[in-house]
Formats: structure tokens, sequence, C-alpha cells
């Protein structure tokens, strides 16, 4: 019979230890986390019919967040990976939806982001675009408002109360007609089908905005566009509309504009078809994604999300921009490196 000698107990110790790291790396938690991928060239994506493909060392990038369950060791010590972020479920998947249809809603706000970002970049060039208002887009609900777990991001609202409605100026009357507290009727498209859910208005607490009725979701025009060029996006799996002001940037460089001049440029940011750019997430996860792809040029949305950036900028030249005109300002009057 062996003895159990010091060495061999801290042996079976250091095997204990190994397997129960690797049960906890393999099992997965039930929260997700968000990890930067490195920004990827936007050409090869996008089809223009007598495009021009970058042939200067330069070109637009996008920048994608890789998020997937989160095994129970990285749920412990997140440190492990840099750029990591540990969320629970409720952030990626809205309660109630399945991860297939979430799925299939972000990859319906990257089809609406590219057809977007076609319109405002011919628009930029000239080109008549014709856009015909369908209803308003919730772009993101705020976790504490009535409307959250009862509209989602992707909705599209085109009736409250029985009144047809296609503008966010529209639903803003409508809601203001009523005092703060009412109850209205939302009817929502929603993955194809007509939803009918009852959400209550509160005060708008910004003290600029007097108290007005708001549902407290961040809302944005669904239209349906007619574009003069057929231009093709195929951004495969990747879902979500945060790519729309590289897409934008891309289409414009394509047909002829020296958007990028020679240089490489990170771009992130939503855009819509009046050209704002609007906020999105994943800001440190995208600009370690930019960094790791030695790219030093990142346009980001102006306000939280150009701040967060620059703290994890380490080089990288953070630009904020409100619209896409300021983008194209920012990138012809740039500084040399």
């Amino acid at each position: 019979m062996k003895r159990l000698t010091p060495a061999r107990l801290a042996a079976a110790g250091l095997l204990l230890l190994a397997v129960v790291a690797l049960v906890l790396w393999l099992a997965p938690s039930d929260s997700y986390v968000f990890l930067p991928d490195r920004a990827h060239p936007v050409a090869p994506l996008v089809a223009v019919p007598g495009g021009k493909q970058p042939r200067d060392g330069g070109g637009i990038y996008y920048v994608d967040v890789f998020v997937r369950k989160a095994s129970w060791l990285e749920r412990l010590f997140p440190g492990l990976r840099e750029g990591a972020t540990i969320v629970p479920a409720s952030v990626v998947q809205a309660p109630g939806v399945s991860e297939k249809a979430q799925h299939t809603e972000d990859l319906r706000a990257m089809s609406r982001s590219q057809e977007v970002a076609a319109a405002v970049a011919l628009r930029a060039l000239g080109y008549k675009v014709l856009a015909r208002p369908t209803g308003v887009l919730v772009e993101d609900v705020a976790r504490d408002a009535p409307a959250a777990g009862r509209l989602f991001p992707t909705d599209v609202i085109v009736n409250v109360d029985g009144r047809r409605l296609r503008t966010t100026k529209e639903l803003r009357a409508i809601l203001g007609s009523r005092p703060a507290g009412t109850t209205f009727r939302i009817a929502v498209r929603r993955g194809g089908a007509l939803t009918r859910v009852s959400v209550k208005t509160i005060a708008d607490p910004d003290p600029r905005q007097a108290g007005r009725p708001i549902l407290g979701i961040f809302p944005g025009q669904a239209a349906t566009v007619q574009l003069p060029i057929n231009i093709r996006i195929d951004a495969g799996d990747v879902g979500g509309p945060s790519a729309g002001l590289a897409f934008a940037l891309d289409i414009l460089e394509q047909l002829g504009r020296d958007v990028d001049h020679g240089r490489r440029i990170a771009a992130t940011g939503e855009i819509e078809l009046d050209g704002s750019v609007e906020p999105i997430g994943g800001v440190e996860q995208k600009t370690i994604g930019v960094r790791k792809a030695g790219i030093h040029v990142f346009l980001v949305p102006a306000g939280e999300n150009a701040a967060e950036a620059r703290r994890y900028a380490h080089g990288v030249r953070i630009v904020p921009v409100k619209t896409f005109q300021q983008a194209l300002r920012a990138l012809a009057t740039l500084p040399s490196d």
C-alpha cells in the first residue's frame, strides 16, 4: 500500500484544482460576457455598382463585439480577459424572447442600418432617395420605465389608442395630449406580427422638458427606403445597428469620394435617415478591438460613448461625431499622424 506523502497530497490537490478550474471554464453560467473583436474592413462586405476598392493602404473598418454565455470561471474572475464585461441575461435577451428570436431581431436591426447607411451616403452625393415613414422604431428601452418588458428594441409602433402614426412627432403629440400616468394601448410590429400592449406614460425626468409624458423609449424613424442604386451589404451573421456609420463612409469611398485620405479609419455608431449618429453599446470592447487591429483613428458617437472610448484608447485618436457630415469634415481636416 502506497503511503500518502506530502508530495503526493500536493499533487492530488493540484489535480483536483485543475479539474475544478476545467469544470468552471467549460460550464456556462446564467450570465453573458462581452469580449473585444478586432476591427474588420467594410469594403469586402459592400457591393456598389462600379465601386472602387481601397488601393492606397487605407479603408473603412467596423468593429463588432463577441457576445456569448459566460463560463463560471469568467463570471467569478472577469479580469482574466482584457475588455471582458459580464452582464445579466436580460441585457442581451429580452424576457420571454428566445435566443433564436433575439438573434433574428438583431439581424433585422443590422439590415435596417445597412439600408439607412446607403440612403445617407447617396444623399450626401446628391442622389434622390425616397423614404416613406412607416412608424416609430423602438431603438432602446429605459430599464426603469413602465415600457420595460412590454416594448423591446426593433419594435415598430404603428398605432396608439386606435390612432395610426408614422413619425416620432405624431407619437409625441398623442402622448402629450394626456397627462403623465395615462395608460395607452399601443400596437407594434414585432417579428412580422402585430402585437398590442398597454403602457403607462411617465413624466420626463429632464427638467428642460417640463415633465412631458414619455414612454421611456429611445425612438427612431422606421421607413421604407427606395434607393436609386442597387447597393448590397452582406455582414453575414453579425447583428445590431452599430455599423451604420462605417457602412455609409465606405459606400461614399467606393463611389469615388476620398473619405479615408489613405488612412485606415475605424467607425462605430447607429446612423439615422437624417444623418444623425446615435450612441451604441460595447464601446470598451470596440475601442480595444480597434487598438488591437493597429488602427489609429476611431470615429465614435459624441457624448458618453466618446468619453468611454478615450478611457481605453491608449494612443488611438478618438474623434467624436454627432452627424454624418461632421464625420466627413473631421476626416477631411484630420492632422497627419
